[in-house]
């Protein structure tokens, strides 16, 4: 059965890309549910403009993370949604052969689409596209900070390039002058592409809040696009909306927790002005962790059940560097596991407010809880959102992607969310 509301049917490939694919939508007025995997009943749709499932693909082997990808689309597409959206990061975070590549040329070949957008863009927080060249914060994608990701190092700043060791299908570059030539300019363009092959890639310029609007206006009618959230955000979406509901109370009585286990430039500036307040912070060693030292259970002790506590695992790329690498996944996962428990022991001990920075320690997170889909209210931050799990209306969650967010994001994030700190 298909839903007339549901404009947009979104598949995220980490739970942070999910809730900032999220909150930009519910910006535009869409009343938006988030699902953690896909879920065994999407009876809420009918109440909904927007879906969005969060998978945890990112850094998996391709061969899963289609299997995956394709497995949600199909159950949001049966849905009725009216387009598809395939999220990823806004840096292109990827393996060298996959994911994002070997996803869309699945998904083109499933629904049989000629092709799709690359528009990671997000200019709102400093990922731009020109010339079909990604730049984070007006520096070309591999000389940026990203260069030095622990999991997926960027190698090269132009898509095409990047998307050449990963799909079978070429990528065709359209400037925003091109763009500004209009739609029977565009339509002749695609021509020309499909001409060439069965299937292919557009990556059109976006440096420009405005160029969001031009794009959408030229591929509005896609069945599937993909790229980071700058697109969901224009307010073409938010025209096409029939609900414009009012936002969930982001603000909740209770306890906070705090936990980051990113090692961004921007998360280490975050916990470095958290330090100045004076907040208690707990730091989490890798190798103490792997060598049975540090536990779930004494770090807990530890927090002694006080309010405003972090715990972070988050260290520079110097200090990364010092973790023999063939010990860095086993570390990963280490740390995924151990920051999973203290949420879960955190909200069965009356905790109320879990904020926490970083999408893989996001994603074992929520899976630890084991909530399965958030109603998404107020942003704290462009492209983090409050969240609030349909199963419990008592937490709010606030996941964020680690180069996400300004230099005092956990204090705001601690103020829209405690009750009684700000007014209502």
């Amino acid at each position: 059965m298909g839903y007339r509301n549901l404009l947009i049917g979104c598949v995220a490939d980490d739970f942070t890309g999910a809730s900032d694919a999220s909150s930009f939508l519910r910006r535009q007025g869409l009343r938006t549910v988030l699902c953690t995997g896909i879920p065994d009943s999407l009876d809420f749709a009918e109440s909904c403009d927007a879906v969005v499932i969060a998978l945890k693909t990112r850094s998996v082997p391709a061969e899963e993370a289609v299997c995956a990808s394709l497995a949600a689309m199909r159950r949001l597409h049966a849905l009725g949604a009216k387009q598809l959206y395939l999220k990823y990061c806004s840096t292109f975070d990827s393996t060298k052969h996959g994911n994002i590549g070997p996803v869309l040329d699945a998904a083109l070949e499933e629904f049989r689409l000629p092709y799709t957008l690359l528009c990671p863009a997000l200019p709102v927080n400093g990922r731009t596209v020109k010339d079909g060249i990604l730049y984070v914060n007006g520096v070309p994608l591999s000389e940026s900070p990203m260069k030095d990701h622990p999991l997926n190092p960027m190698w090269d700043s132009e898509i095409a390039i990047l998307m050449r060791e990963q799909s079978k299908y070429p990528c065709h570059v359209l400037t925003a002058e091109e763009l500004l030539l209009g739609a029977g300019y565009i339509e002749n363009r695609i021509k020309e592409f499909s001409a060439a092959s069965p299937h292919f890639y557009i990556v059109p310029d976006y440096y420009e809040d405005s160029h969001a609007g031009l794009i959408y206006s030229l591929f509005k009618n896609a069945r599937l696009l993909s790229g980071g959230s700058g697109l969901l955000g224009n307010e073409h979406i938010r025209a096409e909306s029939q609900a414009q509901r009012k936002l969930l109370p982001t603000q909740a009585s209770g306890k906070t927790l705090l936990l980051a286990g990113s090692c961004s430039k921007m998360t280490l500036e975050q916990l470095s002005r958290y330090r100045e307040s004076g907040n208690k912070m707990i730091k989490i060693i890798p190798m103490e962790v792997l060598g049975g030292r540090q536990t779930a259970e004494s770090l807990w002790n530890e927090t002694n059940g006080r309010d405003r506590v972090m715990l972070y695992s988050s260290a520079p790329p110097e200090a990364l560097a010092k973790i023999p690498a063939e010990q860095r996944h086993k570390v990963s996962q280490a740390l995924e596991g151990i920051m999973a428990e203290l949420a879960l022991r955190a909200v069965r001990g009356g905790y109320t407010q879990i904020i926490v920075a970083g999408g893989e320690t996001s994603g074992a997170i929520t899976e630890s809880l084991g909530f399965n889909s958030y109603l998404i209210g107020e942003s704290i931050a462009p492209g983090v959102p409050v969240m609030m799990p349909l199963e419990d209306s008592n937490i709010r969650l606030v996941l964020k992607s680690g180069n996400f967010g300004q230099a005092d994001f956990f204090a705001h994030a601690i103020e829209m969310t405690t009750k009684g700190s700000r007014g209502m």
